[in-house]
């Protein structure tokens, strides 16, 4: 069986360098003078395959094959040409890297404060929660997301990308009352962080629709636990005072970020074409006088998640807008790659160097 494959070749190799050859012979007569060498080692080749005596061609084959490779240059590759195939190969590997496996985010606003912050351009983890078909809602080896995990997903009310954490998964319950989080009716542990030689907490914000409107906010820092994960968390600058009067048997003043606050649960408006599945509102007891006291849950559908930005006093999260369907969720943030608050080409005193390399945590 070798044998035959081997003859084989060697018959498929010999017919065509006779008949290069044979081409090069009919444009060329010349040759650099050895048309002639070329014609009678041609002509030897091609003699010995049309009587099938292999032992003569295989004889014969060495002298045409140096002949061609002298005297024929094979037409190569323009530069364009490779060119063009390398950069339609390098689109090709990130457009399937971009659909698998990673992809840039740029956030946009100050929900995610202090963690996030605006023009931090992270990676995202694609490949964490399952593999996404392209075009198509449909994942492959799925998991959802753990609760204190950083995603960027789908919003259902209007198709932009978000970037928000996950506070509390399907079946579980979500409270907020005075900016403490409650899940399952247990505290969030939180603990309030007092700021470097008495300084207030600030930061620094600019509205999406004002890119250059930089304006300092006031805050108050606390540092969250969720199993083995820490992060910090801004609420409103009146939050500590609230705490103290809370725990003292004082009136305590209502936050703007209380959840829930209606009798109807917060979804996507009527007539918006959304996969978004509304949860279940539970009232525990009569709405108290005491604002920070317990008294209605909300109960995360199957296959979503509910999501609240790090800055609690400026996000535009699940509170306004209902869960997440898992399958809207693209991936897990990373690292941060770049970060700037103003920059170009020509200017580069914005750049945040401290914050590149830093992970999403």
């Amino acid at each position: 069986m070798r044998a035959s494959r081997i003859d084989r070749r060697v018959r498929k190799e010999a017919t065509w360098l006779v008949a290069e050859a044979q081409r090069a012979l009919a444009l060329n007569k010349e040759l650099r003078g050895k048309a002639a060498e070329l014609t009678a080692a041609t002509s030897e080749v091609e003699a010995a395959l049309d009587a099938k005596d292999l032992q003569r061609v295989r004889r014969g084959l060495p002298t045409l094959d140096a002949l061609v490779d002298e005297l024929i240059q094979r037409r190569g590759k323009s530069i364009v040409r490779d060119y063009l195939e390398s950069i339609v190969t390098a689109v090709l590997i990130a457009l399937a890297l971009r659909a698998f496996v990673i992809e840039a985010f740029k956030i946009p606003s100050s929900s995610m404060y202090p963690t996030l912050e605006i023009n931090d351009h992270i990676f995202v983890n694609k490949f964490i929660y399952g593999i996404r078909i392209p075009w198509t809602a449909t994942k492959l080896f799925a998991r959802g997301p753990a609760r204190g995990e950083v995603i960027v997903f789908i919003q259902p009310c209007d198709g932009r990308d978000f970037i928000k954490r996950v506070v509390a998964t399907a079946g579980q319950s979500v409270e907020v009352r005075c900016d403490v989080l409650y899940v399952d009716g247990q505290a969030v542990p939180s603990d309030f962080v007092a700021e470097p030689d008495g300084e207030s907490c600030k930061y620094e914000d600019s509205p999406e629709d004002t890119p250059h409107g930089w304006s300092w906010k006031d805050c108050s820092r606390y540092r969250e636990t969720v199993g083995d994960l820490s992060y910090s968390t801004f609420s409103d600058l009146n939050r500590p005072a609230r705490e103290r009067d809370h725990a003292a048997g004082l009136p305590a003043g209502e936050s703007s970020g209380d959840y829930p606050a209606t009798t109807a649960p917060r979804q996507c408006a009527p007539g918006i074409k959304t996969n978004q599945v509304p949860g279940k509102l539970v009232m525990t007891k009569p709405k108290p006088d005491k604002p920070c006291d317990l008294w209605m849950h909300y109960v995360v559908p199957p296959d979503h998640v509910f999501v609240m930005g790090d800055n609690r006093r400026s996000s535009l999260d699940s509170r306004a807008w209902g869960p997440v369907p898992v399958e809207n969720i693209k991936g897990k943030a990373l690292f941060i790659w770049l970060s700037y608050r103003d920059w170009s080409l020509l200017s580069w005193g914005g750049v945040r160097w401290s914050r590149i390399g830093n992970f999403v945590h």
